[in-house]
């Protein structure tokens, strides 16, 4: 087995092109050829399929118009009958919407008309790799290691499921949206993605969409010339060069700004991006995941998402389930969780009693918020054992432990300065709970009330809330989103 000047392998792989326009079916043919490739050509469906009953192709290459029928037929027939055969698109210029069709019926790839063979090259790269990388079924997808602790652990149906559907989108390159509530895992699944396509030796990019300045986002994005603006003392790559033959991954994509949504949707339309400051575009060749917590096809309707990039980038949709409708997997999840913040020689471990509180608990933030409960907890363990009262959960927890105890809450102030007879200013006392009882679940119920009695007083200004508070506006945003406080209103 050797390589030629194309970089591709010289072995028996075969191509089966597919077109009715005899000059760029032979166009097709020496490029291949080139490639160290055996080719077949067709011009007809009935033609490809004489082929395809004789020979196993590493790759099915199709017009999408010919003279007895679709090449979206022949991408529904190769999937059916040939699923270990990839099969790519060649779409006419500016039928985006035709490529998103076949992508949708399970289309490998897709080159646009006038074909670029550079393009042409790295998709047939792509579809030869497939066939060296072994069907993620064979292979755990994560390693329940200690140093890997993953969303993917477990046994239940749900993540089972998540495990089922990336096993086949790895096979593909048509674009991914990741679609699941904050910290359930999103970027992880994105990785895995990566991890077990073709593309798993080149670079992964994750991009949170909501980070960036609107006003640096292009650059960020596409690159810039040396001397494109004011501090651009360089040629720097943006993010689709920093990806190229790789995957890019738009996380919290629904936070884009109208105006570098239409640039995004060219970029990937095209497969061309243009630096800040140059004169011409340049090739990349990017598969997109994107992700978003966001319902964004609500965002269409309400106009702040571009609706054609919404059905470019929706091809395929993953959906990741809640930590609450797989509460089996917790105990797993926990014991990698626990294994990776132990300390050597110091084990960490869970009471019974401590994983059923788990087991019971409904996770707003998902594995996130476990992460963070475990890694509190065993801060606050006794002997590397983490008892319930160590877990401070909140919710039914935090209920129980707000009972015992007496605080000042906003309604008593609201009576108090009713009647003049106490302020915010003034000193108040606050009753210590029975012990036991969970302090960060105490201390967390005192800062809530406090914030809400300053919210109250200020009618809602957070900035004046703030000033009560001496703390800085910040501080208290963070707080209040923490909390989840929301504006307190007068009785």
């Amino acid at each position: 087995m050797s390589q030629n000047d194309s970089g591709a392998t010289t072995t028996n792989a075969r191509i089966l092109v597919i077109d009715d326009e005899a000059h760029l079916r032979e166009l097709l043919e020496i490029t291949l050829i080139k490639m160290g490739l055996d080719v077949d050509t067709a011009e007809s469906l009935e033609g490809a399929r004489r082929f395809l009953s004789k020979h196993s192709y590493s790759l099915v290459l199709t017009d999408m118009r010919l003279p007895d029928g679709s090449g979206l037929e022949m991408v529904e027939e190769v999937n059916a009958q040939y699923r270990a055969t990839p099969i790519a698109v060649i779409t006419a210029f500016g039928s985006a919407d035709n490529a998103v069709v076949a992508l949708k019926a399970g289309a490998f790839d897709y080159v646009s008309k006038p074909v670029a063979l550079d393009q042409l090259r790295k998709l047939v790269r792509s579809a030869l790799q497939m066939q060296h990388v072994k069907p993620t079924e064979e292979v755990a997808i994560v390693s329940a290691t200690p140093s890997s602790p993953s969303f993917l652990i477990g046994q239940s149906s749900e993540i089972q499921h998540v495990r089922a559907q990336i096993s086949r989108l790895a096979r593909s390159m048509a674009p991914v949206i990741i679609t699941g509530e904050s910290g359930s895992g999103k970027e992880l699944a994105a990785r895995e993605i990566h991890r077990n396509s073709p593309r798993a030796d080149k670079p992964f990019i994750a991009v949170n969409c909501g980070a960036i300045p609107e006003a640096l986002m292009e650059a960020e994005f596409f690159g810039y010339r040396k001397g494109a603006f004011t501090g651009a003392v360089d040629d720097r790559d943006g993010f689709f060069q920093a990806a190229n033959g790789g995957t890019l991954m738009l996380d919290e994509v629904a936070d884009l700004p109208l105006a570098m949504q239409v640039k995004l949707l060219r970029a990937i339309q095209e497969r061309r991006v243009r630096k800040v400051g140059a004169t011409i575009e340049e090739a990349v060749d990017v598969r997109i995941l994107s992700a978003t917590h966001q319902n964004l096809e609500a965002c269409v309707n309400e106009g702040k998402f571009r609706q054609d990039l919404y059905y470019r980038l929706n091809v395929i949709e993953l959906v990741l389930p809640p930590l609450r409708q797989r509460l089996n997997d917790v105990s797993e999840l926990a014991n990698s969780i626990l294994l990776k913040l132990g300390v050597p020689g110091y084990p960490v471990s869970l009471t019974e009693s401590a994983l059923s509180a788990l087991q019971s608990y409904d996770f707003p933030g998902n594995v996130r918020e476990l992460e963070n409960i475990l890694e509190r907890a065993a801060a606050f363990a006794n002997d590397g054992s983490i008892e319930v009262i160590d877990l401070g959960l909140r919710g039914s927890t935090r209920a129980s432990v707000a009972d015992k105890f007496t605080s000042v809450s906003v309604e008593q102030i609201q009576q108090m300065e009713s009647t003049d007879t106490v302020g915010l200013n003034k000193p108040a006392s606050v009753l210590l709970p029975e012990l036991p009882c969970s302090l960060p679940a105490f201390l967390e119920h005192i800062e809530r009330e406090v914030i809400r009695a300053a919210l109250l007083k200020t009618r809602n200004n957070r900035t004046q809330a703030a000033e009560l508070l001496g703390v800085s506006f910040r501080q208290l945003r963070y707080s209040i989103q923490k909390l989840k406080i929301h504006d307190v209103e007068a009785d």
